[in-house]
């Protein structure tokens, strides 16, 4: 059943699994897909944790016992999230020794209502980092405009981000601009190089989602023959920016002093559009120094019937271009549908952040003892 995963890591693609709870803690199932499924890192969001929380599974005693001093929905949310966190990096430790940092990776995210501020930002990915206290942490960054000079202080401090919510081959350059800039800050304090390790995650069946509602309301053949091929078109061009810039002579320093290049993290791979392939986003997107996060149905859809035929992405840059030109001729604009993508991105994670502080908030009052109400 695993022969497909298998395959996936053998061609140099990391696979790490897009969920995290309590209960998959508890239960050992996080230990079992390390086992069996060739899993070799976690990432959340706060929608993850918000079902989680929600469904109440596994976090009641801590949630009386954080009632019972009276603390905030906000701390409440910070200590139950990154007490999930903390246990996921224990369990994962074991991998993340064996790939010497490469992998073993848990991902948390920095609260997204502060996405719009840098100094923000920067604040609480050095908060977290501190209350998780794992160095197989990564610190969730979006690539908000404000996010990137947090990304690049961050780095620079040698805290290991994950920069998530890039949706456009511009941002994703700017990204490994400030990748690169933050390393060289933390070379420049004397930092060991070897210990940050960064993904960047390039999203990817949101793109179709938005571009083939356009091109629906298009109605044209033409429209309809260019559905369901941007998104995987964006994140193999996005695999060409990453290798000229980690080819460069900037690079290359950074490089001979240690440091490992800020690997392409394909995010939003489970397919949406019941008309596609289940595995698509993973069997389209293989190439050497990738990770792909999946939801545990497309994990399992991969080990069932995914056919991994090596790499799908190398010389496949020319035809990857030619269809995201295909987009603008029909008049479906790239920049645009790339610019609603990222609002949007940052007002779900507010809305699911919002509805975990009033769940906890719930829980709290719920569960209060008697003395704490």
């Amino acid at each position: 059943m695993t022969d497909a995963l298998k395959k996936l890591s053998d061609e140099g693609v990391a696979i790490w699994l897009d969920d995290l709870s309590r209960k998959r803690l508890e239960s050992g199932n996080l230990a079992e897909l390390i086992r069996e499924k060739h899993v070799v890192g976690v990432t959340t969001n706060p929608t993850i944790f918000q079902k989680a929380i929600g469904s109440g599974d596994g976090y009641d005693q801590q949630v009386k016992e954080l009632a019972a001093r009276r603390v905030t929905a906000e701390e409440a949310v910070r200590m139950i999230t990154t007490a999930d966190v903390r246990a996921a990096a224990d369990v994962l430790r074991p991998v993340y020794d064996a790939t010497d940092g490469r992998d073993g990776r848990v991902s948390i995210e920095v609260d997204p209502r502060l996405a719009h501020n840098t100094t923000a930002t920067v604040a609480e990915a050095k908060q977290l980092a501190w209350l998780v206290d794992r160095p197989n942490t990564l610190i969730k960054i979006p690539a908000t405009k404000a996010g990137l000079p947090a990304i690049a202080e961050v780095l620079g401090e040698g805290i290991s981000v994950n920069v998530t919510l890039i949706f456009s081959l511009e941002r994703y350059r700017d990204v490994m601009e400030a990748f690169l800039t933050g390393l060289e800050t933390a070379k420049s304090k004397g930092i060991d190089l070897a210990g940050i390790e960064s993904v960047a995650s390039f999203f990817v069946s949101r793109v179709d989602t938005e571009v083939d509602k356009r091109l629906t309301k298009l109605g044209s053949s033409d429209a309809e023959a260019a559905k369901r091929r941007a998104a995987v078109a964006n994140a193999r061009l996005a695999y060409a920016e990453y290798e000229k810039v980690f080819s460069s002579d900037r690079w290359k320093k950074l490089a001979e002093a240690g440091a490992k290049p800020q690997r392409p993290l394909w995010a939003s791979t489970g397919v949406k559009d019941p008309e596609m392939d289940d595995t698509t986003y993973v069997v389209e997107l293989v190439a050497p120094g990738t990770v792909n996060t999946m939801p545990e149905a497309t994990l399992n859809a991969v080990a069932d019937h995914g056919v991994i035929s090596g790499n799908a992405v190398e010389g496949s840059y020319e035809k990857a271009q030619a269809e995201i030109d295909e987009l603008a001729k029909l008049g479906v604009s790239y920049d645009d549908v790339v610019r609603v993508l990222e609002e949007e991105g940052v007002e779900k994670f507010e809305a699911s952040w919002n509805e975990l502080l009033e769940t906890v908030e719930d829980q709290l009052k719920k569960l209060a003892p008697e003395g704490a109400k």
